[in-house]
């Protein structure tokens, strides 16, 4: 009986809500005309520092911007998530299309953005086909130190369409770096709540902006 309560109570411990994974995430902004902006995203999420396999996400979309203030964008992403940690369980499927709405403003030497978003999510897991809908509200904040260095904070919140409305609640922190006029590095840490677990993520990503707009000679 003693060998049973501390085995399980190792396996309680060794959950992923110890550990700290991490996120490799790849942004781009690629500028089509004054206007219009074609995003693009690729992520790779462990469970832990780089094993233990938690998802892979791509996302692709076009972004109207009316203003300086606002901004408009759709799109569609497909994801594979390993939803267990260290057991066997199938993959879940998803693909889903997804609205921003974007609303820059600034605070003295804060830079914010606030920003809106619904999606429409078809996932199959194990044959079992499943269509939900969300909307979160994430609130951003972007802090220049230096020309070439900003502290940023966000936190964002999941409401589900279902009965249980509440999905999940992002807390993060980090910096971003320039590296060049096309190239950002942003290393952070994120904390989410969902309503029954939490999780912490170290976030590593590289953000790629580009022009694409014809300049007259």
């Amino acid at each position: 009986m003693s060998l049973i309560l501390l085995s399980n109570g190792i396996q309680a411990q060794d959950s992923a809500e110890n550990k700290l994974g991490t996120w490799y995430m790849y942004n781009g902004s690629h500028k089509l005309s004054q206007k219009l902006d074609l995003k693009t995203s690729f992520h790779v999420r462990y469970f832990e520092f780089i094993t233990e396999y938690q998802q892979e996400i791509y996302r692709v979309g076009l972004t109207f911007s009316p203003s300086k203030k606002w901004s408009f964008t759709g799109g569609m992403v497909y994801s594979i998530t390993d939803t267990s940690y260290k057991t066997n369980q199938p993959n879940l499927y998803e693909f889903r299309f997804y609205q921003d709405v974007n609303l820059k403003d600034k605070w003295g030497l804060f830079n914010i953005n606030h920003r809106v978003r619904l999606a429409q999510r078809f996932r199959e897991q194990a044959s079992q086909r499943k269509t939900t809908h969300r909307i979160r509200y994430g609130l951003f904040v972007n802090y220049p130190v230096s020309k070439k260095l900003n502290l940023y904070a966000f936190n964002e919140i999941f409401i589900k369409f279902a009965a249980k409305t509440f999905g999940q609640n992002r807390t993060g922190l980090g910096f971003f770096k320039q590296i060049n006029r096309k190239i950002k590095l942003r290393i952070g840490y994120m904390h989410t709540k969902f309503s029954d677990a939490v999780s912490h993520r170290l976030q590593l990503g590289i953000i790629l902006n580009t022009n694409h707009i014809k300049t007259k000679v």
